[in-house]
C-alpha cells in the first residue's frame, strides 16, 4: 500500500521505483540555525574559560596593573634617589675638583633639575567640570562629555606659560619637570615619567609670582580653557604658596629612542 509521498498523482497503481520522503527546505534551514547556535555557544565558551566574558573585570584588571606599576615606579624613583644621594655624597668627599668646579657642577644640577630648588611659588591647579554639568551662559550649546575633562593641551599650556613668565622650575603633582619629561593624558588620566595620576591636577611653579600669574592670564590657550571654565565649570584656581621647595627630579636620566631592527 502506497502513500501520498510515494505516489506522483491519484489512480497512480504504484508502479515503478519507490523513492524516499523529500526533506523539506524549511528542515534544512531549521537545522542550519542549531548548527550556527552551537558553534557561537562552543566559541563563546572557549573564549571565557570559566569566566564571565559579560562583566568589565579585564577593563578593571588592566585598570589596577596600571596602577600597580605606578606605584612600583614611585618606589624606584624613591630607592633611585636614596642611591644617588650616597653617590654624590661619596664623589664630594674625596673628587678631586677645585671650588669652581663645585660651583659649576652645582649651578648646572639646578639647571638639570636634579636638585632641590627653594622660592617663591605659585600653584594652579585644574579639574573636570561635575558630570551633569549645563552651559551656564546663553549662546553656548550644551556641552559634549569632551568639553567637561582636562585635556593634555591644557595642562602643556599651563606649563608653557609658566616657564614662559620666568620659572626656575616647575613640579606637576608630586614629581620635578626636566629637559626631557612630557606631560601625557591617556583619556583622563595623566601619565607622568611613567606614573599614572587623576584630576585635580596642581602643577607648582617657583619664580616670581607676578610674572608667572602675567604669563598666565597673557597665554591664548589659557583664555580659550577660560571659556570653558566659566560655560561649563571645568576647573581653575591660582594660588600664591609663598615660600616653597621643590624636590629634585629623581628618576632615571637615560635616553630612550627606537632603534632599527637588524
Amino acid at each position: 500500500m502506497s502513500n501520498s509521498a510515494d505516489s506522483p498523482g491519484t489512480g497512480s497503481t504504484g508502479a515503478g521505483p519507490a523513492r524516499g520522503p523529500r526533506v523539506r527546505p524549511v528542515r534544512i534551514l531549521t537545522l542550519g540555525v542549531f548548527a550556527l547556535a552551537g558553534l557561537i555557544f562552543f566559541t563563546s565558551f572557549d573564549t571565557a574559560k570559566g569566566t564571565d566574558i559579560r562583566t568589565d573585570a579585564s577593563l578593571l584588571k588592566l585598570s589596577d596593573l596600571i596602577q600597580e606599576r605606578s606605584l612600583k615606579n614611585k618606589g624606584l624613583d624613591e630607592s633611585n634617589a636614596k642611591l644617588r644621594g650616597k653617590v654624590e655624597s661619596l664623589a664630594e668627599s674625596d673628587d678631586g675638583s677645585t671650588k669652581a668646579q663645585d660651583e659649576r657642577l652645582t649651578g648646572l644640577e639646578k639647571s638639570a633639575g636634579t636638585k632641590n630648588l627653594t622660592g617663591r611659588a605659585v600653584t594652579v591647579t585644574l579639574n573636570d567640570a561635575p558630570p551633569n554639568a549645563t552651559a551656564k551662559l546663553p549662546g553656548y550649546p550644551e556641552p559634549q562629555p569632551d568639553y567637561l575633562v582636562i585635556h593634555q593641551q591644557d595642562l602643556q599650556a599651563v606649563v608653557n606659560a609658566l616657564w614662559q613668565g620666568g620659572a626656575q622650575g616647575i613640579k606637576v603633582m608630586d614629581q620635578r619637570l626636566i629637559s626631557t619629561s612630557a606631560v601625557r593624558c591617556v583619556g583622563n588620566t595623566l601619565i607622568l615619567q611613567g606614573r599614572v595620576y587623576s584630576p585635580p591636577y596642581k602643577i607648582t611653579a617657583v619664580g616670581d609670582p607676578d610674572r608667572l600669574q602675567q604669563a598666565l592670564a597673557a597665554s591664548k590657550a589659557i583664555q580659550t580653557y577660560m571659556v570653558y571654565v566659566n560655560v561649563y565649570g571645568l576647573g581653575w584656581k591660582v594660588t600664591d604658596d609663598g615660600t616653597v621647595t621643590l624636590p629634585g627630579y629623581s628618576g632615571t636620566v637615560d635616553l630612550h629612542y627606537a632603534k632599527p631592527v637588524k
